[in-house]
């Protein structure tokens, strides 16, 4: 028997799409969480680019970038498609992947740590992509269309992480029923479905971690104000600040 093993995080909506597409097609595999605080040889082994999860290892040979790792999985097992089987199919699938990863999870992910001016400049910026998914998903029930597929797994921060996300930083007004009823639905259904419910990670526990991401931000802007008021005090004219203000 092969030998799989994932390296991930069990918060990160890159890893859980790997471990989904692996429980699709029926494949066991051994999971190692990774501390992204203090990364792992063998994480920096087998990434030593990225240096990211998820990695998946097939007997000994990694691969890495979670949506490269869904194709490969598609190709080796057999199983429920991930990708459509059409050549046509197929290629927009793809077209629509690097959309999402590109177009719209950026700026939402942004968006949430974000304030003022930029905030709602990366608002619009990931509204902007929204709109066309929006468009996509009219009439469908899953991107895949009756059952998940590739474009669903990489849309899944769209439907449940970013959701959790933006409530907890009080982000308002970016994907909402009224603008996006569409996208709104296939996010219900998507996370609602039996599958993919099984295997979200909870709630409390992710919100938990992003308390410690907040805190992390708080402190580093905290200190990062103090070294610099230090700066200016001991060098008043190092940094002349008044001819950016007014320029």
């Amino acid at each position: 028997m092969a030998e799989v093993k994932v390296i991930g995080s069990w918060s990160s909506p890159y890893t859980r799409k790997v471990e989904m597409a692996l429980k699709m097609k029926g494949v066991e595999y051994d999971y190692i969480e990774e501390d992204l605080k203090n990364k792992s040889p063998l994480l920096l082994q087998h990434n030593p680019i990225h240096k990211k999860v998820p990695v998946l290892l097939h007997n000994g040979k990694p691969i890495v970038e979670s949506m490269v790792i869904l194709e490969y999985i598609d190709e080796v097992w057999e199983g429920p498609a991930i990708l459509p089987k059409d050549p046509y199919d197929r290629a927009m699938a793809r077209f629509w992947v690097k959309f999402i990863d590109d177009k719209c999870i950026p700026p939402m992910w942004k968006a949430c740590w974000s304030v003022g001016e930029e905030q709602e400049k990366l608002k619009e910026e990931a509204k902007q992509g929204l709109k066309f998914l929006e468009n996509e998903i009219k009439g469908k029930k899953l991107f895949g269309g009756d059952n998940i597929g590739i474009v669903d797994h990489a849309a899944n921060f769209i439907a449940y992480w970013f959701p959790i996300t933006a409530d907890f930083v009080g982000l308002q007004r970016l994907m909402t029923e009224e603008e996006f009823p569409n996208l709104y639905r296939w996010a219900d259904d998507y996370c609602s479905h039996t599958f993919v419910k099984e295997n979200l990670p909870d709630k409390d526990g992710y919100i938990a971690i992003l308390k410690s991401r907040y805190r992390s931000i708080i402190i580093w802007h905290y200190l990062s104000l103090i070294n610099y008021v230090t700066f200016l005090v001991r060098s008043p004219h190092a940094f002349p600040i008044y001819e950016y203000e007014f320029k």
